[in-house]
Order: C-alpha cells, then structure tokens, then sequence
C-alpha cells in the first residue's frame, strides 16, 4: 500500500502505542512512536501529522503542544483522558487542530487523522492541477498564497499559520462580507464532522485574530455577529495565478 503520510505518536501507554500504531499501518500510514515529550525534539520537517498524548511522564502536553506550535506549524492531534469540554478548548488554545478523548476507537481517530490532514496538508508536485482555490488573495494589506500558505502582512512579515488557521482564514476570504454561523464554518472547515462544538471554532477564530493582528476587543477585520456567527469584514482580491 502506498504511504499516505508520516505520523509521529507520542504516548506513554505502549498498548496504545502498539495499538495506533499497527492501525494507521495498515491504512497507509508511516508511523514513528515515541514514549515521551523527547520525541518532539526530532526533525519534523518529514512529519506530516503529531497525535500527543496530553498527559505524559514529568511533562505537560498542553506546554508541549504550545511549544510544538512556536516552532512548527505541523498539524496536531491531541489524544486524552481528560474529556471534558474545557481540556478540549485548552488545547485548540494551546494551537491543537483536534482533539480525541480516551477510550476512543482506532476508527474514530483514523477518520479525524484523514480530516486534519485533508484541510491542513499542502499539496505538491508540478503536475499538480491548477485550482480556483489556490489563488492569491489579498485583502487590507495582507496578502495569502493559498497553496503555499504564506500569509505577507503589510509590513512585509510572513507570519506562520497552521493548517487549521489556514483553513480557517479561506473560508472567511472565499465568503467575505457574509455572516457564517458556527454551524456553517465547522461543516466547512470540519468536512460536517458533527462532533466538534462551538467553541471549536471561536477558539480558532481567536487565534486567527492574533495571527491578523485583529483586535479582540475591537476587531475590524472578522467581527462577531450576536447570536449569529462571524463576518469577515474586507474587500478581497482573488487573483489566480499571481504569486507577487
């Protein structure tokens, strides 16, 4: 079978390891394990996806995964005990692009590693079609490649997003001006996962904010509409295939 992606598991229960592991292996998947937050120290440029246990031996996986994401924009699975709704916005917080709570079926995690992957992985290779969706926006100064990912603020600043916030801030530029609801934006951005909950997404609108340097208090380029979702407030340019 042909890799689909390389994946590093990070957990310290070796049956889950094994577990995991031997799965995503048999669906495609290279996997590399890993008992500890040491194993977040290699190379990640050949890592397509991480799924990190949050609680492991002397180290907290929520730092780990604030750590992870200053220094890569790799996507991250966080995989759990603690279920509860709050540990779940602490890690989307933390820059998590998903989040599974134990006990959990091999299935379950299969069909959430497939749904990150399909919205955050960057698609290469020349002969790679041209599509609408990999135009350059621009939009208030900045400007977005939308297959390479750079986001150029004015300043001339690359500012790196991960592939949630990417996918995320897409959206909003392919429907500016138009109020979406939670609902929509997590069919959209979630392939219609229906498991996901609201502050899912307000958590990722939080973080985009950051990214555009939007006021929270007072943004001015995705404003929240009450009771009804969000408006991304800005002329957008979509022009295919200029990349300057």
């Amino acid at each position: 079978m042909e890799s689909t992606g390389q994946i590093l598991v990070v957990d310290d229960d070796p049956d889950i390891r094994k577990l995991v592991g031997s799965f995503l292996e048999k669906n495609g998947y290279q996997v590399a394990l890993a008992a500890d937050g040491r194993g977040l120290n290699r190379d990640l440029t050949r890592v397509d996806l991480v799924i990190l246990d949050l609680i492991l031996p002397g180290e907290d996986g929520l730092i780990l995964c604030r750590n992870l994401r200053a220094r890569s924009n790799v996507p991250v699975i966080i995989l759990s005990s603690k279920g509860e709704e709050m540990d779940r916005i602490i890690g989307l917080e933390m820059g998590a692009d998903d989040y599974v709570a134990k006990p959990f079926h091999p299935r379950e995690l299969l069909a959430r590693v497939k749904s990150v992957l399909r919205r955050t992985r960057t698609p290469t290779g020349g002969d790679r079609p041209s599509d609408p969706e990999d135009a350059l926006f621009r939009f208030s100064g900045w400007k977005l490649d939308g297959l390479s990912r750079d986001l150029v603020a004015p300043d001339g600043e690359v500012v790196p997003l991960t592939g949630s916030e990417h996918a995320l801030l897409k959206i909003f530029l392919n429907h500016p001006n138009r109020v979406l609801s939670r609902d929509q934006l997590l069919d959209l951005s979630h392939g219609g996962e229906t498991d996901h909950f609201d502050r899912t997404i307000d958590m990722q609108v939080s973080r985009l904010r950051k990214r555009l340097r939007d006021d929270p208090r007072s943004p001015h380029l995705i404003k929240t509409v009450r009771s009804a979702g969000y408006v991304f407030c800005a002329r957008v340019e979509k022009v295919q295939g200029e990349k300057n």
